[in-house]
């Protein structure tokens, strides 16, 4: 491998993963970090818009790549090296000594990660030897991390989170990076880990924190000091129920693949539910409203003058090239309002804001109060065309284990929401479904809206206020 070289790097969270990344970096070559749930036409996208010259991956998951690329050199992580790939483990048969080629500079590249994907295609998104190693200062502070610190963050390899909490913030503050593997998640295995393992900072996307408040959580006797959520708005319900057994706040945080942790509430900040924090240092954040001009609802955007170390390089084009940021600041392109006090509130992403009755909805605040339900793990909420409202509120409702969809729970859903939300907020409809997710666990809005826009018969799972005399 050579410097500037790409690699694709496709394994779980075992060592190897971290020992590639780190001669990576010494090598100067090029990280494309890959989740193990890719599909065969997944990978030779990547291989294709990554410009990808080496593979290393699990054994077990060298039949995705069957069919693809063959000038591409192989590289296979444990035991039945199959045929036309080089066996990991004889790589330690080199020599001890390394001489680099040349020297790294700190702009140079060093990791091309493609997005989740919730909107749209993959972008690729390209940082440097500094953006992600220096930026994640900001990230460790968020976390709260401290030398001799045992860090559990729960995240698949192949996500820049994953980067984010398992590789560079831990090892900057000269923390213990902790993995609990799970062939199949499951809440009280997890629990049981960080009870064993003594894991005093936790990090975990709401979808794992919706699962764990399914549990009893007083009988778990953890070291925890500083818990947190990321990956996506952490409703105000899971914080709660959280804090009454614990005593511990979860601090929600924000960023994204382009940056590090951009916004938080770090330790020792009031933590206001629902909020997502303030600007953590290294970020001006500003919020501009569709004339652009700077307000108190708006686009999150990032001031360029000058950026942040911490920002990506740019996005890679189809050609390879890399576009170059430009203008006065970055869009993240997610929606927020800003308090007197400086904290910042989640309201939606821009492609998810919708308007129904001429009101502007966020599907967000809707699906904080839904999950409020007893009877509800997840929601989503999206636009259904009406041919009076243009579109009313619908909802789609995953239900807890144990629970059965029937008309009585969604009465009871429909009676919840109308008793704390605004009239013209109210959910019109509401069906229960499994959400889509992208491979990294987000919620994929944009699917159930193309749903709703060409659907040329009512589901045999929805449910409508209308059905409900007792709504009337």
């Amino acid at each position: 491998m050579q410097r500037g070289d790409r690699i694709l790097l496709m394994l779980g969270n075992v060592v190897p993963l971290w020992e590639v990344m780190l001669a990576a970096m010494k090598l100067g070559a090029v990280v494309i970090p890959a989740t193990t749930l890719l599909s065969t036409s997944d990978l030779a996208d990547r291989i294709a818009r990554g410009r990808v010259k080496h593979m290393i991956a699990a054994a077990a998951d060298t039949p995705k790549f069957e069919g693809l690329e063959a000038k591409v050199s192989r590289i296979a992580v444990g035991e039945d090296t199959p045929r036309g790939w080089l066996a990991y483990a004889g790589l330690r048969e080199g020599s001890d000594s390394f001489s680099p080629d040349g020297v790294t500079k700190a702009d140079d590249p060093l990791l091309l990660y493609f997005t989740s994907g919730t909107t749209a295609r993959p972008k690729l998104v390209l940082h440097s030897h500094a953006s992600y190693p220096i930026g994640h200062l900001s990230t460790m502070y968020y976390l709260g991390l401290q030398p001799g610190d045992v860090h559990l963050n729960v995240s698949s390899p192949g996500w820049a989170k994953h980067a984010w909490s398992c590789f560079f913030a831990p090892w900057i503050a000269g923390a213990t990076v902790f993995i609990a593997n799970q062939p199949r998640f499951s809440a009280r295995a997890l629990l049981d880990a960080i009870v064993a393992g003594g894991v005093t900072t936790l990090c975990a996307p709401p979808t794992v924190w919706r699962m764990l408040i399914q549990e009893d959580l007083r009988a778990w006797k953890t070291s925890l000091r500083e818990v947190c959520a990321a990956g996506e708005p952490l409703n105000p319900e899971v914080i709660e129920q959280v804090r009454a057994a614990w005593g511990l706040t979860i601090r929600d945080g924000y960023g994204q693949t382009e940056t590090t942790a951009q916004i938080g509430n770090p330790p020792g900040q009031t933590v206001k539910p629902g909020s997502m924090g303030r600007p953590l240092p290294g970020y001006r954040i500003r919020l501009l409203d569709v004339n652009d001009q700077d307000a108190e609802e708006g686009v999150v955007c990032i001031a360029l003058d000058p950026g942040p170390i911490a920002l990506m390089r740019g996005y890679q084009t189809d050609e390879g090239t890399i576009e170059p940021l430009t203008g006065t600041v970055y869009r993240t392109g997610d929606v927020a309002a800003r308090d007197a006090d400086g904290y910042l509130t989640y309201v939606g992403h821009a492609d998810d804001i919708f308007k129904a009755s001429d009101y502007r909805i966020s599907p967000f605040e809707l699906e904080s109060v839904l999950i409020e339900h007893p009877a509800v793990a997840e929601a989503a909420v999206v636009p259904a065309p009406d041919p009076v409202r243009h579109a009313i509120i619908k909802a789609y409702v995953s239900l807890v284990a144990g629970e059965t969809a029937s008309r009585d729970v969604a009465l009871s859903i429909f009676l919840h929401v109308r008793e704390r939300v605004s009239p013209f907020k109210r959910v019109r409809r509401l069906e229960f479904a499994e959400l889509p997710k992208t491979i990294s666990g987000k919620i994929r809005r944009v699917e159930l809206r193309k749903a709703e826009e060409t659907r040329a018969a009512r589901e045999p799972a929805e449910y409508r206020e209308e059905d409900f005399p007792e709504l009337r």
